[in-house]
């Protein structure tokens, strides 16, 4: 009599950690992974046929924004990560830019509690770094759940703001956990807003005065920090393609990140059909720079997709450029976005495996997630890839309501999102009680 189960996935073709895919049930039990391979003489409370299916290590989407709290009339956990199960994501890491900034214990406490009750998927936080909280960052960073330190070198979204090597170096000698930068040369962005002042701007010179030497300047400086400190940095959402050519001779002390929106966009055309919607920080840039994050996606100079999911309202964004802010919805349309890269043949499914499930797992060092073998959590998400879908702001379950993929079709859709053992998401409906949990990691 074979071992009795909480739920069976029945026939589906599995993403094996040895990238190969084979038809296999999959046995649940307790929020774990507990038998793979033929389960026909399992005894189970619940069986899916998943036949014709694809199943994938739950996908983790290690950048958003959540804006809570603070700026919740733009976003909040509850929304954020009711799109996130609805896209497939089971996993998000939220940023430390909201209001009051993540830079203390307290802010990160409210965040872990704000989460435990209106959580869709499981979740983690950055803690923000400061010039002013160095000397606590071993602290705060080691508190559960945290998912490391973020640094934002150029000013976005909010407050935070560390533009020195000093200060940088310092931070990265402190840290434990993954540091995550937000890679613009706040000095040179300064510098630029200058040269326009005096001129008639568009949303159209938005890559220009956030130009490629920001990104360039900032990213050589910061591996050279990285460098100096010995300490291994992540660089967030590449927008150039000179950082990819500059990041192909330093793997040993950097990883990196793309968003789907850079390798999807591409100026100036996505300026002249979406205006600010497509306005983000760093810019969406011409077909050059696509071209080689696209290189840099195949040959593993990247190694992640996240989101960037940053997202204001339609009214903040219809404000006229440059009182426009920067920023666009992305957690539910970023695996629906790759999965239809990947049906284009712009890459393949193992590649979207490693990108979005195994290394966001081991540059996180996040325990028990981002693969399908027994023992795992089972985080999972099951995949028709023949399915085709259009994109709409109506689907759209962030709090801003719309997407600049609005009626962009799509091939290859999540059809169930597993979080812990259960069922999150079917057939495009949310299951109404939020059942995400901490992230543990590794340190």
């Amino acid at each position: 009599m074979g071992v009795s189960l909480d739920i069976i996935f029945q026939g589906g073709s599995v993403v094996l950690p040895n990238n190969k895919i084979e038809e296999l049930d999959i046995g649940i039990c307790d929020s774990k992974i507990n038998a793979i391979g033929d389960l026909s003489r399992s005894s189970s409370k619940k069986i899916i046929n998943i036949k014709n299916l694809l199943v994938i290590p739950g996908a983790i989407d290690t950048q958003v924004h959540f804006r809570e709290p603070g700026l919740t009339h733009k976003e909040d956990i509850f929304h954020g990560t009711m799109g996130a199960v609805l896209g497939g994501v089971t996993s998000i890491f939220e940023m430390p830019n909201t209001k009051p900034p993540t830079t203390n214990l307290k802010e990160l406490t409210n965040k872990f509690k704000i989460a435990e009750k209106s959580g869709f998927c499981n979740f983690s936080f950055f803690i923000g770094a400061t010039r002013e909280n160095i000397e606590e960052i071993n602290e705060l960073e080691s508190f559960s759940g945290c998912c490391g330190v973020k640094i934002f070198m150029g000013s976005s979204t909010g407050d935070l703001l560390v533009e020195d090597d000093e200060s940088i170096i310092k931070i990265l000698k402190r840290a434990k956990k993954t540091v995550a930068v937000h890679s613009e040369d706040e000095f040179r962005l300064k510098q630029r807003k200058k040269d326009f002042l005096n001129k008639k701007i568009l949303v159209s010179d938005h890559p220009f005065i956030r130009d490629v030497e920001s990104a360039v300047i900032s990213t050589t400086r910061l591996l050279k920090a990285a460098r100096t400190s010995k300490k291994k940095i992540h660089i967030l959402h590449l927008s150039t393609a000179n950082e990819v050519d500059l990041l192909k001779s330093n793997k040993d002390i950097a990883t990196c990140e793309a968003t789907p929106q850079h390798l999807f966009f591409h100026s100036q055309e996505c300026y002249e059909r979406l205006g600010t919607l497509a306005q983000m920080n760093p810019p969406i840039r011409d077909k050059s720079h696509s071209k080689v994050i696209w290189q840099g996606v195949k040959t593993g100079v990247i190694d992640v997709i996240g989101s960037d999911h940053a997202p204001h309202t339609l009214e903040e964004k219809s404000k006229e450029y440059p009182n426009s802010p920067s920023g666009m919805p992305g957690v539910q349309t970023l695996l629906p976005i790759m999965l239809d890269f990947v049906n284009k043949k712009k890459l393949s499914i193992f590649d979207l495996v490693r990108l979005l499930c195994t290394n966001p797992c081991n540059i996180y060092k996040v325990l028990n997630k981002g693969r399908i073998d027994i023992g795992y959590d089972a985080d999972l998400t099951v995949i028709d890839m023949n399915k085709k879908f259009r994109i709409t702001n109506n689907w759209i379950q962030s709090k801003s309501k719309w997407t600049p993929y609005d009626n962009v079709v799509v091939q290859g859709m999540p059809i169930f999102t597993i979080v812990n053992g259960k069922v999150a998401m079917s057939e495009n409906e949310v299951i109404p009680v939020p059942q995400g949990q901490k992230l543990k990691f590794d340190y």
